[in-house]
């Protein structure tokens, strides 16, 4: 049997595509996923090009392979996601390691890529916008590879922030068909799968109809999903503050399976800022949902992004971040200096702020967001949350894991017969990025 060896890059989108490409090579030529490079007769960079040398990174990875490609030159290697989007024929031109060049749209025809890559004398490029046939090739039986998957229920964003690349490589936004998704989550659930994580690049704009045509956005569909048997647990991401709407924060207080987590991105705290970067919403629209949010479910935790350092940013600016995630006690949260993406309406503008600058804020930053985060977890100290044991701990395999419901891990002993189940632990202590937790009787 071949064997097909994967390396994702990035976010929870790029590991459920990286799941699909696996899915349909599996299909198409019975390939079996390997963690050994050596074993694969195909091997997939799934790449991601939100950060600075993205692609850098790509060759620098694949470099590593060159010797196994020399040694068998049957071996197909592809370079998938963002960064082959965004980079295209230019791949190829500097690697003669690379087979295939697929987009985030065209990974369901990788098969027929494979195929053809086989007995190809040149290397194959294909990051079209392909739009709902992506949809449709992947609506086929799910493969569940663990209790808590994920599904994709819309591609692409059409939003185009000035520092974001995803709508040049991920295209316009397209919303998956209401009765598909509802049809893996249930074929999910008949497979074991007990938590579902619903994806999108603004999953809140997701918009689509139910089959007598009433109109179905996320709110509904979360409520749809769980109203499955089996389905004990439902989560989300990323969303826009701008789209966050009555329905979904009612959602928080109608339905117990939705998470106590909210992850909606910001990026400044800075009016100022936010219309450099055409968020579209100032910082009194994000407060007042997200105390909305906290109202309809008490104890929710809210984590966000944050970019340090966007061109023209002052340290004015910067304190009203920080004044920001201080008053909101903003979670555990994703924070990054700025850096130009190609092609993108900020990457014309003057890059002004230092690295040194930079640095010293996201510091500043992340301490902060450390300490709203250091001091959740001790609120969570001796409380008993229900949790659903994903596996064994990568800290420690003789140990479980799973999350809360607020989004923290906890490790904990107890027999692999859990896993997939859900179980009473007791937070015992907190440890800089997890929690340790015991059973309870």
């Amino acid at each position: 049997m071949t064997k097909v060896f994967a390396v994702t890059y990035g976010c929870q989108m790029n590991s459920y595509d990286t799941d699909q490409m696996v899915k349909l090579l599996a299909q198409s030529h019975q390939m079996s996923k390997t963690d050994v490079a050596e074993d694969a007769s195909c091997i997939i960079f799934n790449t991601c090009s939100i950060r600075e040398k993205a692609a850098e990174k790509v060759f620098s990875d694949l470099g590593k392979y060159k010797q196994l490609k020399q040694q068998r030159p049957e071996l197909v290697i592809v370079v998938a996601g963002c960064v082959a989007s965004q980079e295209g024929e230019a791949i190829t031109q500097r690697s003669d390691l690379v087979d295939i060049v697929i987009g985030p749209q065209t990974l369901h025809r990788l098969p027929e890529l494979y195929t053809k890559a086989l007995t190809a004398s040149a290397p194959i490029v294909d990051v079209s916008f392909a739009g709902q046939e992506k949809f449709d090739a992947i609506n086929t039986k799910p493969l569940a590879t663990r209790v808590s998957s994920y599904i994709s229920i819309m591609e692409g964003c059409s939003q185009f922030c000035s520092f974001c690349i995803v709508p040049y490589t991920r295209g316009a936004e397209i919303s998956r068909r209401f009765d598909e998704v509802l049809k893996e989550a249930y074929l999910l659930s008949q497979q074991g799968v007990k938590e579902i994580t619903l994806l999108g690049q603004n999953v809140n704009r997701y918009q689509s109809v139910t089959a007598d045509d009433h109109p179905a956005d996320l709110a509904l569909l979360i409520h749809y999903i769980a109203s499955i048997d089996g389905i004990q647990s439902i989560r989300f991401t990323t969303s826009h503050p701008a789209y966050l709407d009555d329905g979904l924060i009612d959602a928080f207080a109608e339905e117990p399976k939705l998470a106590d987590h909210f992850h909606l991105p910001v990026q400044s705290g800075s009016n100022r800022m936010l219309t450099a970067m055409k968020r579209g919403h100032d910082i009194q629209t994000f407060i007042d949902k997200v105390k909305r949010l906290r109202k309809a479910r008490p104890g929710i935790t809210i984590s966000s992004d944050f970019i340090v350092g966007f061109p023209g940013e002052t340290e004015a600016d910067f304190q009203e971040t920080m004044r920001l995630v201080t008053e909101l006690k903003i979670d555990q949260s994703y924070s990054f200096i700025y850096s130009p993406r190609p092609n993108t309406p900020a990457s014309e503008l003057a890059d002004d702020v230092s690295l040194a600058c930079k640095k010293k804020r996201l510091k500043r930053l992340q301490d902060r967001l450390d300490q709203n985060m250091q001091s959740i977890n001790q609120t969570m100290l001796g409380q008993v949350y229900n949790i659903l044991v994903t596996g064994r701990s990568k800290r420690d395999e003789h140990e479980l894991t799973g999350k809360t419901a607020n989004n923290r891990v906890i490790n904990f002993e107890g027999s692999t017969d859990l896993i997939g189940h859900f179980v009473s632990v007791r937070v015992v202590a907190c440890n800089r990025y997890t929690l340790r937790g015991e059973l309870t009787a």
